[in-house]
């Protein structure tokens, strides 16, 4: 396709160039290089590229510290320093804001971010042929992995015990995907995808090299509170930063009542149950609600637990919340859960999400209804990723 200077990143981790009146987007490259690309896939007016050729390279590339990075499709950004990173997270937020939200983010943007490397406590492995280890980007290969530097050593020593134990003839080779999940001392193993069922037995012989492995939940320490976490339950993936980020959400939070929607385990809830009088977490995950349950009990604290759908208990509130803090999937909030959000009117809401897309649209129908963007912090729970988190904090005008 010929050569194209590197405008920015965008979210998703490529390059934006133009040429020949397409928005080009190459990914593993910086701000400013000159590369020479070739098309890959062709959208419209967009392209899809890779780059074959840097005619100038910028000044702040650095050496990846992965052998794997380019090859798997799990890092983004390892040819960048982590500051430039962070920095340009930001700045793909602020655009996001305005391109999908149509709104200005606040001037100051509080930025959480920790340590870039070995951050990572679950993580998911493939297995495809003799290879063990990730998807290349984009595709359904499995680029053989010895060890994932963005992983907790736990999780690294976890994957060479599974890749031993491969070679044993009784381990069960229609094994698809298993996700490893670590505190730090215990590892648990779950399958996520198999061609047929695996016996429990196999667990128990994985937790002779891999402590934790059989187990059916783990016991996680975080934020000054413990939880329990099952095999289907969800958990922040960053090991350094959860206390920093449940510091964040709850940040001058306190009064009478609060609402935790997709509550999870209870991550928020329990802390949010130390700030206010009376505190409902809803979670539709049976395995998370059962956990949150036993978590608030454990810990002594009252909380009214709703196995449901966040929409569903909305539809069926009638009494507001002083405060309501939401967590939703990568989908976020939508319509339903915005529109009974602005009926029930609580005096502050924070939003936390994994996405700035639909952060930015959910914000907005916010902003629409009767809002104001308080407050907008980015957190790099995903360092050397495109990926980045962010909580918007919200007060009725």
């Amino acid at each position: 396709m010929g050569e194209v200077k590197i405008e920015k990143w965008i979210y998703g981790g490529a390059g934006l160039a133009r040429a020949e009146g397409h928005v080009v987007m190459t990914p593993y490259v910086l701000p400013g290089e000159v590369v020479q690309v070739e098309e890959v896939k062709r959208r419209a007016q967009m392209v899809e590229a890779r780059a074959v050729e840097f005619t100038e390279k910028s000044e702040i590339r650095v050496e990846p510290q992965c052998e794997y990075f380019a090859k798997c499709g799990g890092c983004h950004y390892q040819m960048a320093p982590y500051e430039f990173q962070v920095a340009q997270k930001v700045e793909i937020v602020r655009e996001v804001f305005r391109r999908v939200g149509k709104l200005d983010a606040p001037e100051e943007i509080e930025t959480i971010a920790g340590e870039p490397w070995g951050y990572r406590n679950r993580s998911q492995f493939h297995f495809g042929g003799h290879s063990l280890g990730y998807k290349a980007a984009g595709s359904d290969r499995v680029v053989d992995v010895d060890q994932c530097p963005i992983s907790a050593p736990a999780i690294n020593a976890a994957l060479k015990a599974l890749r031993g134990l491969r070679r044993d003839k009784h381990f069960p080779r229609f094994l698809k995907e298993v996700e490893l999940f670590t505190n730090g001392e215990k590892t648990m193993v779950n399958v996520i995808e198999s061609e047929r069922g695996v016996a429990k037995g196999f667990f128990q012989w994985l937790g002779e090299s891999i402590p934790g492995a059989a187990d059916g939940a783990l016991e996680y320490e975080a934020a000054g509170e413990k939880f329990r976490v099952s095999h289907k339950s969800f958990f922040q993936v960053n090991r350094f930063l959860v206390d920093r980020m449940v510091a964040c959400a709850l940040e001058g939070a306190s009064g009478g009542t609060a609402l935790d929607l997709y509550a999870g385990v209870g991550l928020f809830t329990l802390g949010l149950a130390r700030k206010f009088e009376k505190v409902t977490g809803v979670e539709s995950d049976a395995s998370a609600a059962r956990d949150l349950e036993f978590n608030a009990e454990r810990a002594g604290l009252k909380v009214k637990a709703q196995r449901m759908q966040s929409e569903q208990y909305l539809e069926e509130a009638t009494k507001t919340p002083d405060f309501v803090l939401a967590d939703p999937p990568r989908a976020g909030l939508g319509k339903g859960v915005v529109k009974h959000l602005l009926r029930l009117a609580p005096e502050r809401i924070t939003v936390v999400s994994c996405d700035p897309s639909t952060q930015a649209r959910d914000v907005a129908m916010l902003v629409g209804g009767g809002y104001r963007l308080e407050s907008l912090s980015v957190l790099d729970l995903f360092p050397q990723t495109y990926h980045v988190e962010t909580i918007a904090r919200l007060v009725k005008s």
